[in-house]
């Protein structure tokens, strides 16, 4: 055998490969994993090149993979905008911006990252904004990425106005007398920001390195964004062109509505064909059939069971669904489905069975992500469909925009099966845990303590844990980072364990998250991340 590139040694090495589930040691050569064993034995295997990693009898595991991220997106909007995440009310939103603008000249002040369970058209609005940000044009995006807020300045320099007609799957609140508010619902959020200053692909870079920054020091060492164009596409084509991505990227092209099946197919083909690197591909197509609960966009099989009533529309035709799903499903592209309500949920599904009618099975694992409601007839689908539930976790808990929101539109059966992440593993389902990043946190350790206690940190005091009858264990929480995502992000032959011929793709934890206590997993600290055997996070003080 060749002299290793590298070696850790004295590690308590998880490997997710069931033929060699636990080892001390591993070493590396070329960017893979050439062997496994005792520290003694990998020793051998140094040359006087050979880097060293002591692991101190730290947990190792294969580094983890979010599959389904806003990377690109997401690290412009928290990389250069104001965080407003951590407001609570309207007056400390307003000072969040006012304390931003005050240090930012630009033309507008943007933030992000604004929660939908507090604040609602009914507390937040142009006038709201105004009185923080008075002289310049304002827009602010809410986390879910599905509302968004103008100032009025904001609204005149877009031509927001009384009459304005709303885009096809978005809507523009109105008071009463018809004139915009400024709240913005779905598709009404890219008529808006289609009509601000652009965005250069240089600003898109510099998040793509913020955002990948922050994935490496939570240990994520592979990613799946779940929605890129062209230019998403280009910006990324540089970086991993450039050698810069310290990130896997594999990503999802979205599908409009409006177009063509004929259409859709041909573009989203080009820029598979075009994208084909080593760091980054484009392998699947991108579905919205619902938006979210909190603007009522969700699509449920039947009405809403709050007072308010009503429904929303699916964005797709159910017809159009099917003919989209098998076209693409024959051209073998990934399947990758936004649904939030039970009627979403079934109309996905209703899709993928209509591809495999017509197409035959094959190892597609076409992926639904979210699944806040599910009706109960339809979890035993996704086993018979080969169907991956693609969970945020982190979600499910008691916090506003479940207990205020979503249970009372969902009523109190339907809400039995919200997040039912449980009931879905044990009919078979295929699974993977993912972030949503900004929708929330890219943490994946405050992710899985969520997944294993359905419950907020226990800093946060004792709050009732949120139907535990669905909560995953340990293992099945760290399956959905490795193997799991690995498998869901078509990278399984390479990645996701720690085997002989695999990437190097390994981190180093600062605690042991199968043992220590549950409600500590949240503060995990990553010591060391490896992207085939390159060091591209190493926390202070760690001198393994």
């Amino acid at each position: 055998m060749s002299v290793a590139d590298l070696i850790l040694i004295n590690g308590n090495i998880v490997t997710m490969d069931p033929l060699t589930p636990a080892v001390a040691a591993l070493a590396v050569a070329g960017g893979r994993i050439v062997a496994l064993g005792s520290t003694e034995e990998m020793k051998a295997l140094a040359g006087p090149q050979t880097r060293v990693v002591d692991a101190g009898g730290r947990l190792v595991l294969p580094g983890f993979q979010d599959t389904h991220i806003h990377l690109q997106d997401s690290g412009c909007d928290y990389g250069t905008n104001a965080n407003l995440d951590a407001a609570g009310s309207i007056d400390e939103l307003k000072e969040t911006l006012s304390s931003f603008a005050a240090t930012h000249d630009g033309p507008w002040v943007r933030g992000v990252g604004w929660y939908t369970g507090i604040f609602t058209e009914h507390n937040l609005d142009r006038h709201v904004l105004d009185a923080a940000i008075p002289d310049r044009p304002c827009f602010i995006l809410a986390s879910d990425g599905h509302n968004a807020c103008l100032n009025s300045k904001g609204c005149e320099a877009i031509g927001l106005v009384k009459g304005t007609e709303d885009p096809f799957n978005g809507h523009f609140v109105v008071d009463a007398d018809g004139v915009p508010t400024g709240m913005l619902f779905e598709e009404a959020v890219n008529w808006a920001t289609n009509r601000m200053p652009e965005v250069t692909d240089e600003e898109y870079a510099a998040g793509v390195r913020y955002g990948q920054a922050l994935c490496n020091r939570h240990g994520i060492t592979g990613v799946l964004d779940a929605l890129v164009m062209e230019r998403h596409a280009r910006v990324y084509r540089k970086l991993a062109e450039d050698g810069e991505l310290t990130v896997r990227v594999c990503a999802t092209a979205k599908v409009f509505p409006e177009e063509a099946t004929a259409d859709a197919l041909a573009r989203v083909e080009e820029l598979r064909r075009s994208n084909d690197l080593e760091m980054f591909r484009i392998h699947s197509a991108k579905f919205f059939l619902d938006g979210v609960m909190e603007n009522r966009t969700g699509v449920m099989i039947e009405p809403y069971s709050d007072a308010i009533g009503g429904n929303a529309p699916l964005m797709f035709g159910h017809e159009q669904v099917k003919e989209l799903f098998t076209a693409f499903d024959a051209a073998r592209f990934q399947i990758h489905v936004h649904v939030i309500g039970d009627g979403a949920v079934r109309a996905a599904l209703d899709g993928l069975e209509a591809a495999r009618d017509k197409n035959g099975a094959w190892p597609s694992l076409h992926q639904l992500a979210h699944i806040q409601f599910i009706d109960p007839a339809d979890i035993p689908r996704f086993r018979t469909l080969g169907a991956v539930a693609n969970v945020q976790a982190l979600w499910a808990r008691n916090e506003p925009s479940v207990t205020d929101v979503a249970v009372p539109m969902g009523g109190p059966e339907r809400s039995r099966w919200m997040y039912a992440f449980r009931s879905l593993i044990d009919a078979g389902a295929q699974y993977t845990l993912s972030s949503d990043w900004g929708v929330s946190t890219l943490n994946p350790f405050k992710i899985m303590e969520t997944a294993i206690t359905r419950q907020p940190p226990a800093k946060n005091g004792a709050v009732e844990p949120f139907l535990p009858q669905e909560r995953l264990t340990r293992k099945e929480s760290v399956m959905g980072y490795t193997v799991n995502a690995a498998a869901s992000a078509w990278r399984a032959e390479s990645t996701g364990s720690l085997a002989p011929g695999k990437y190097a793709d390994i981190i180093v934890l600062d605690r042991d998250i199968f043992t220590c206590d549950v409600y500590d997993i949240g503060d995990t600290e990553v010591q060391l991340t490896l992207l085939g055997g390159r060091e591209v996070h190493r926390a202070t003080g760690f001198t393994g």
